[in-house]
Parts: structure tokens; C-alpha cells; sequence
């Protein structure tokens, strides 16, 4: 039997609790759920690349196996198209908050359609208690001093503390 893959790409700087909501439902989809960690150059990072791979490690761990979802966490430079076939995804995963997202990620998938017919794309509309949640503001909090306790993993929170 073949076990379904899916590909849920993001920079996950830092990983949101909104994350984790639409990872905790991919996995009632895939047997498989690769997150790409993408780098971008144009971004400053709140977390080094490395942190966030070992963050997301960390916490999906539990996941996977209240799950029985298998996580491949890997990184990623270039279209997510690739990577999602390079890891032998089927799907691409992306997670809605609103309309303003919806407009966006539609663009998305009528270009990642026609560059590479054999993926689908997933929309996972966010559950409205993490709805609010963006890494973006969450970043901002942060580098301002603000308590961001309520929008990410406790892990994230102790290593935003330490660092």
C-alpha cells in the first residue's frame, strides 16, 4: 500500500501555534508530512535556520506519535514544487487564516498548477482560535519586548527567552 505524502512548506520563524494547527490536521490527510523549511535571503530571521529545524523536531515529535503521522523535516532554497517532488509529495499543504490569504494562495495554485500538474494543493482553513496567529506579527512582538506566550509552542517561548 502506498502511504500518501504531503509537503507543507512555510520559514516557520518562528513556529506559531497556527502552524501547529494546520500540521495537526494534515495529519488526518497524509501518513507522510514533510515540512520544508524554506530560506529566504530578503528575510531576517528571528530564529538561524538550524534553530528552527531543531524546533520544529522537537515539537512534532509528540505529534507524530499521538498521530502515528511520520514527520521528514527538511530545508528547502528553491520552488516548493521542487522540493514537494523531490520528497515524493502528491500534496502541498497550506493553511488559510483569510480571505486575504485565499487571494494570495490561489495565485499560488494556478501558477504551481501549470509548472507541475501532478501536485495538488491543499487548503487547510485555520481554526478560529489560532486564526489571528501570523509569524510576521508574532516576530514583531517579540523583537518589541511583547509576550507572545499565547501564540507559540512552549519550546519556542523557552528558546526565545534563552537566546
Amino acid at each position: 500500500m502506498t502511504r500518501l505524502v504531503g509537503f507543507y512548506p512555510g520559514s516557520f520563524d518562528p513556529l506559531t501555534n497556527g502552524h501547529l494547527d494546520v500540521i495537526e490536521r494534515a495529519c488526518k490527510l497524509v501518513d507522510i508530512l514533510v515540512v520544508g523549511v524554506g530560506t529566504h535571503a530578503t528575510k531576517t530571521p528571528l530564529f538561524s535556520h538550524a534553530d528552527r529545524l531543531d524546533l520544529l523536531r522537537a515539537t512534532l515529535e509528540p505529534v507524530g506519535k499521538r498521530t502515528e503521522t511520520e514527520f521528514k523535516i527538511v530545508d528547502f532554497d528553491g520552488l516548493a514544487i521542487n522540493a514537494a517532488r523531490q520528497h515524493g509529495a502528491k500534496l502541498i499543504i497550506r493553511g488559510l487564516r483569510d480571505t486575504t490569504d485565499y487571494n494570495y494562495e490561489m495565485q499560488m495554485v494556478g501558477m504551481n498548477a501549470q509548472m507541475a500538474p501532478d501536485l495538488q494543493t491543499v487548503f487547510l482553513p485555520s481554526s478560529p482560535h489560532v486564526r489571528h496567529i501570523s509569524a510576521t506579527l508574532v516576530r514583531q512582538i517579540a523583537q518589541l519586548g511583547g509576550d507572545i506566550s499565547a501564540f507559540v509552542p512552549a519550546n519556542v517561548l523557552k528558546a526565545l527567552k534563552s537566546a
